[in-house]
Order: structure tokens, then sequence, then C-alpha cells
């Protein structure tokens, strides 16, 4: 297996220091490369690290918004979590923003599938919901539950 090309690297994940998410979904993609440019062009993630082998197979990235994060692979990269994920069909995460207008505004604009436009909910959210290239499905929104922390 060639070595991991580092690129965009800022450190070792979980050794910065700085605030970490308690939570991080972590998702394959047969196009990891894709996926990565839908999520921070359209839906407004920053790349904060990727590695990568020589042929381009994404062995583990890291994205953020706001204080939440999602991490990224390629399938069929090897190792456990590539094999016991083979099967698994796809996700959904919410992610947390303030502008839900402004956001799906965006999406659209990139040709992100909207599933479910802009709406206000009866808890007090305003959401929308989308579905990226390989079909995981995003939800955006305003609610964020109280940790109590």
């Amino acid at each position: 297996m060639a070595e991991p090309v580092h690129e965009g690297v800022i450190g070792m994940a979980g050794t910065g220091g700085g605030a970490r998410p308690g939570i991080c979904p972590t998702l394959l993609y047969a196009d990891a490369r894709a996926a990565i440019r839908q999520l921070t062009e359209a839906l407004g993630f920053t790349e904060l690290s990727v590695y990568e082998t020589e042929d381009g197979t994404v062995m583990h990235a890291e994205l953020v918004q706001g204080n939440g994060a999602v991490m990224i692979g390629s399938k069929g990269r090897g190792g456990v979590f590539d094999t016991v994920m083979k099967d698994a069909g796809p996700a959904g995460v919410y992610v947390v923003v303030d502008d839900v207008d402004a956001h799906h505004q965006r999406a659209v604009e990139h040709g992100v599938e909207i599933l479910v436009p802009p709406t206000d909910q009866d808890y007090g959210s305003r959401d929308y919901m989308a579905r990226d290239a390989e079909g995981n499905v995003w939800s955006f929104g305003t609610y964020a539950p109280d940790l109590g922390v």
C-alpha cells in the first residue's frame, strides 16, 4: 500500500488541543474526492484534513461546519471499517446552520438534489433536506439539542 499523501493537514486527528466535537458521523463514498468537493463547495463544509494514497484513494478526511465534523473515506480502501460498512446503505446526518435559506440557496446553485425545501417546523426549527451524489441524506436546520452542559 502506498504511503498517504497529506493535503491540507492541520494536525493529527484529536491532537490539536482545540475544541473537539463529541460525535462525528463517518461516511464512505465510491468517489470520496467528489463527495468532498460537493460538501465543501455546495454545502458549506470546510476541509480540515485529507489523507490520500498516491493513487488518490481517500484514507481519511475531516470536514467541519460550525462546531461539528464529519469524517469521509473511500469505499474499497481496506481495513475493518471499510469491511463492516461494505453493505451499509446511505446515512442521514443533521447539521445545524444559522441561515437556512442562504445555505439552501448555495446548495441549489451547485445543483444539489433538494428533497424538502426550507420549511418552518412547529417545534421552532427551520430546515431543509438534500441528498448528496451518493445517496446520503443531509438535513440542515436551526434546531440544536440542548445538551445541558
